[in-house]
């Protein structure tokens, strides 16, 4: 998933991005308000990890400033203030979740990702096609029995496949999902992923090309 960390203290900031990047996201990071509008004014964010108190704009207005936009990613609220009735205030901006500070990041990844369904259609949690069996919660692959170990990115981009449940893939599309913004469109990141990720799959091939327009799982 593409995941939007916002958070303005930057070694905070800097373990919940690693920790998510460890689960196989795609993770940007803002360290304020006005720079976490501008990045989801421009990205496609399936999660947004969203600290209340922020400088320049205050996390209050982002939250709802996403929700006005119609924006689909999904709101984590992360704040200090416990109390009940702060809870209720965040998710009455529009929040889809609220953690209060400090968290385990065991917990945090777990949300993140029960939320990141909830942003796109309907799917079960694990995924199988072709002999494939993917569990996002467990980070385990399968195909006709046999563990497949994967390496983040490669998980990443199987999911993403699987997900399309036989549509065509584009290059852009698993750039925008599995990597971060700093990513390259002109790197040849996303072919040598998908090489790798044949070989580790094996033979019969599963993954196919198609010509000018991306990959698909048929």
């Amino acid at each position: 998933m593409r995941v939007l960390v916002v958070e303005d203290e930057p070694l905070l900031a800097d373990a919940i991005a690693e920790w998510l990047r460890d689960e196989a996201h795609a993770v940007d990071l803002a360290h304020d308000g006005a720079s976490a509008l501008e990045r989801a004014g421009v990205n496609d964010y399936d999660v947004v990890v969203l600290d209340r108190d922020l400088p320049v704009v205050h996390g209050d207005d982002v939250c709802r400033e996403l929700v006005t936009a119609g924006a689909a990613a999904r709101v984590l609220m992360l704040t200090a203030a416990a109390e009940i009735t702060d809870r209720v205030a965040g998710l009455g901006l529009g929040a889809d979740d609220y953690l209060t500070k400090p968290f385990a990041f065991a917990e945090l990844a777990a949300r993140v990702l029960a939320l990141g369904r909830r942003s796109r259609p309907a799917a079960p949690p694990t995924l199988r096609r072709a002999g494939i069996t993917l569990d996002p919660a467990r980070r385990e692959v399968f195909r006709d029995g046999r563990y497949v170990p994967l390496a983040r990115k490669e998980f990443a981009v199987l999911a993403e496949l699987l997900r399309a449940d036989g549509a065509v893939v584009s290059a852009e599309q698993l750039l925008e999902k599995v990597w971060d913004e700093h990513a390259d469109p002109f790197t040849g990141a996303v072919r040598l992923t998908v090489l790798k990720l044949r070989r580790k799959l094996a033979e019969p091939p599963v993954i196919e090309t198609v010509k000018g327009a991306g990959y698909r799982i048929p």
